[in-house]
């Protein structure tokens, strides 16, 4: 069974008291361990496709379910829990506190989850990206390249089943962006973690399992590697 499933997903917005339809019946699945990249031009529905697979949005109409569990039918408890134990989240912009250390930015889901072992779960995931030894940094000592690594071992320390990603490469070099893809690849893999990103870069794309091309909120193509 596909860890995420969209069913004839619509969403509808309204923008200057006007309907916007943002997505238009998409329908998709996702296994676990596969690399999945949705690319389109800006506006085309993506990153909406994304906050209705993370469980931060909902659809107008159509069936979004994560691992086999139908969010719009959940509770605000139900889906709390559902995006701390079965979804990752990074961003394009890192979003790491900058009054934390490193290791203390890693950790921080599973202290506010009430998990037991956070520390050395955190510790662990840095060593998966190779920056134990920058645990007691903050964030602005710090590149870019090594801002968003923590911030994969943030969205990976909770064993994720998917892992959501916002254009994590659009604040990076293109050699430093395909490093973090190379390894986004390899951890998820490693991990059995399905891995959905949004992105503008084609030598991102060129590393996914599936690319699911979108325009105007509906799919276009579906390109299987």
């Amino acid at each position: 069974m596909a860890i995420l499933s969209l069913r004839a997903v619509t969403k509808d917005y309204v923008s200057n008291g006007q309907p916007v339809r943002a997505l238009d019946g998409v329908t998709l699945d996702v296994e676990r361990g596969q690399f999945v990249a949705l690319v389109g031009r800006s506006g085309c529905g993506k990153s909406t496709l994304l906050n209705l697979s993370g469980a931060m949005d909902f659809p107008s109409s159509g069936d979004v379910q994560v691992d086999g569990v139908s969010t719009g039918k959940l509770k605000d408890a139900a889906l709390t829990q559902i995006r701390r134990e079965k979804v990752g989240f990074i961003f394009q912009s890192f979003q790491l506190l900058h009054t934390l250390t490193v290791v203390e930015n890693v950790e921080l889901p599973l202290l506010l989850a009430g998990k037991d072992g956070a520390r050395a779960a955190a510790t662990e995931r840095l060593g998966w990206v190779e920056l134990e030894s920058l645990a007691d940094r903050l964030p602005h000592q710090l590149s870019g390249g090594q801002m968003q690594r923590v911030a994969i071992a943030r969205a990976l320390v909770h064993s994720p089943s998917i892992l959501l990603a916002d254009e994590p490469t659009g604040n990076l070099d293109t050699a430093t962006g395909n490093l973090i893809v190379a390894l986004l690849h390899r951890l998820t893999r490693q991990q059995n973690t399905a891995l959905l990103m949004a992105t503008h870069s084609t030598e991102a794309a060129a590393l996914a399992d599936v690319i699911v091309r979108l325009r105007d909120g509906k799919i276009e193509e579906i390109v299987r590697r």
